[in-house]
């Protein structure tokens, strides 16, 4: 077969692969259990290519097992799951080569420069270095920290040291970007100006986002599909106009607040409410 063929053949598998899906993350029956107490029980979504997702829930609905488990941290126990057209379960490699994630608690390294930490991260991705160095530069321009490349992150406020973090999460290139809780403390400004990066590395690179939030204004501004989990269970779905017409309210925080009740929930994870559910189980005996 001549270099010639090889390279249409190529071309034809990779345009292919980019259109043979439309949906950027399915999951199926998907389950999570920690012994006797089931965490994330059975449910289904999709998240479009390009779209930008608010998975939202009390504390301890399910929502950080999810992610876990769609981050390769956590092994469903029952159901499929898929990220990018890999399957979670047996393709991790290809999973976590695909997505970038911003955690909500801080992950930057203080004692690197703001450059320092891009090059650290690009070598998880085996980057050259030439194309760290330019993708550095672009992204730290787009989150206004170029001027500040050589600055330790220790330096940084909260707020720049989240701008930082986007810009870690996009180094490279990821179909999806996770945002955990990515504003929490945060002021009005910085959180606005947070999601006008994300808003726009959406459209213009047609990436996915899938974040979570207890800031009901930022889903309803920015969420183009909502999906809301409580105990387990995903139980409702759709737009944020869908979601206020089927409840009968006028914001998405009505229409949440009647979904889920008004009563607090622990602030803790899904994982810590597992346990203490095992200890009370056992208690019971």
């Amino acid at each position: 077969m001549s270099s010639a063929t090889k390279s249409k053949i190529a071309t034809s598998n990779l345009s292919t692969q980019k259109t043979m899906f439309k949906d950027m993350i399915v999951a199926k029956g998907l389950t999570k259990s920690f012994k006797n107490f089931t965490a994330v029980d059975g449910i289904d979504f999709t998240v479009k290519k390009g779209e930008i997702f608010a998975f939202l829930g009390p504390n301890g609905a399910g929502k950080s097992t999810t992610i876990k488990m769609l981050t390769t941290l956590l092994e469903p126990t029952g159901g499929a799951l898929t990220l990018a057209g890999f399957d979670v379960l047996s393709q991790k490699s290809d999973v976590r080569n695909s997505f970038g994630i911003v955690f909500q608690d801080p992950s930057v390294d203080d004692e690197l420069t703001a450059l320092e930490n891009m090059v650290l991260h690009a070598t998880f991705y085996d980057l050259s270095k030439p194309e760290t160095l330019k993708r550095s530069e672009e992204l730290l321009n787009l989150v206004e920290l170029w001027d500040r490349k050589d600055s330790l992150v220790k330096t940084f406020s909260g707020g720049m040291k989240r701008r930082l973090e986007i810009a870690r999460g996009l180094l490279h290139e990821p179909k999806v970007l996770f945002l955990d809780e990515p504003t929490v403390g945060l002021d009005a400004q910085t959180r606005n100006l947070l999601w006008h990066y994300v808003a726009r590395m959406s459209k213009t690179k047609d990436m996915t986002v899938f974040f979570t939030t207890h800031y009901l204004e930022e889903a309803e501004q920015y969420a183009e599909r909502i999906a809301i989990i409580d105990h387990g269970h995903i139980i409702a779905s759709g737009t944020t106009s869908s979601l206020k017409k089927q409840t009968s309210t006028k914001t998405l925080e009505e229409a949440y607040l009647k979904l889920t009740g008004h009563s607090t929930r622990d602030d803790s994870s899904d994982a810590d409410l597992s346990a203490r559910q095992r200890v009370r189980s056992r208690g019971r005996k």
